[in-house]
């Protein structure tokens, strides 16, 4: 597996080793103890989420502040701008972001230790995701930041003809970061 280091700290590009012949392809998309050693962090994953959004979805910003979760997010079908935020106060790197291409082309995968938000636009006809958690979900836990957020300024490469991102009521009810309750 190689492993990219991002401009956020922990926040790791998986790429995995592509097993081909002409039958196709084989890689493992997780294994223990090599994410283990690729993050330096041993995560014990508790549920896998699968999503399927058509073009111009938008998910996120989204974290959960109690009862942080660790992720694991990997593109099955089509391709995303996978974005991960720093909601670390004490961090050097503070309301900064990274966008990552994630597609079932490329096959890679984003760690993303918790005190982080994530969100991902869907760039494709369609996309299906893989995210691997290390806490359930718990929605009274569950924080939102509006994906049009002015202090972070992410640039979302939204579709020819579209003005806003396809949005789920919760997302729509985003908050300004600056009014968001954040990790320390």
């Amino acid at each position: 597996m190689r492993v990219t280091r991002t401009e956020l700290d922990s926040v790791l590009l998986l790429e995995p080793e592509l097993f081909r012949d002409e039958r196709g392809f084989l890689f493992e998309g997780y294994n223990r103890d090599a994410h283990a050693k690729a993050t330096g962090a041993s995560a014990e994953f508790v549920v896998d989420v699968h999503s399927s959004s058509k073009k111009g979805v938008l998910r996120g910003i989204h974290y959960q502040l109690r009862r942080p979760q660790t992720k694991l997010v990997s593109v099955l079908a089509g391709k995303v701008l996978d974005v991960v935020v720093d909601l670390r106060r004490s961090s050097s790197t503070f309301a900064r972001w990274v966008g990552l291409e994630l597609s079932s082309e490329n096959r890679r995968s984003v760690w993303i230790p918790p005190g982080f938000g994530h969100a991902f636009l869907v760039v494709s006809g369609h996309a299906d995701l893989l995210y691997k958690i290390t806490e359930y979900h718990s929605p009274d836990d569950s924080r939102t930041i509006r994906w049009d957020d002015p202090d972070l300024n992410i640039p979302w490469p939204l579709p020819h003809g579209m003005s806003a991102p396809i949005l789920s009521l919760n997302d729509r009810r985003g908050v300004a970061l600056r009014d968001a309750d954040l990790f320390e």
